[in-house]
């Protein structure tokens, strides 16, 4: 895994994100016909006014999303969701904290969310390959190109870890 990651590093950023595009095809198709269960992170982190990064993906739908991504065997969640934030960012999490899983339908995949909060005080620059887009945004102003209902579930999340 890790020499496929290297090679395709080396790839120019454009032919990087069709193969992600491609890949990313493949995989929903693989899903639909051997629905796995899948274990996932999802990272909410907080800049110091409060705002919620978001980032906007290369492949698959352009709607505005927490960034995150999967979580392999063995692997702790919040590593996972250190992990994710930087690769997709640059941002490192400080003070995350597991704070609830959820399930949701993943292209036939069961998709088992484990949702991280945390904060950063890094300013977010896309990879350019996964990510196209990454920016801060108040929890009374989130974008409208989000996935249906995920809004009001990041405000709730949030208003929950505040209450703690």
């Amino acid at each position: 895994m890790l020499l496929l990651t290297s090679l395709a590093q080396a790839l120019p950023a454009p032919l990087h994100r069709l193969g992600l595009r491609g890949a990313h095809a493949v995989r929903r198709l693989i899903w639909k016909v051997r629905r796995p269960v899948v274990e996932g992170v999802r990272v909410l982190a907080f800049d110091p006014a409060g705002a919620v990064l978001l980032v906007r993906h290369s492949y698959g739908s352009d709607a505005w999303m927490p960034p995150g991504g999967g979580v392999t065997p063995g692997e702790d969640v919040l590593e996972a969701a250190r992990r994710e934030l930087h690769e997709e960012t640059g941002c490192r999490l400080e003070a995350a904290r597991h704070h609830v899983v959820t399930q949701e339908n993943l292209h036939g995949a069961t998709n088992r969310v484990h949702i991280v909060l945390g904060t950063t005080s890094d300013h977010p620059v896309p990879d350019e390959r996964e990510i196209v887009e990454t920016r801060f945004f108040g929890l009374d102003r989130l974008p409208e190109a989000m996935p249906r209902g995920l809004a009001t579930r990041i405000r709730c999340w949030a208003q929950e870890d505040e209450r703690g």
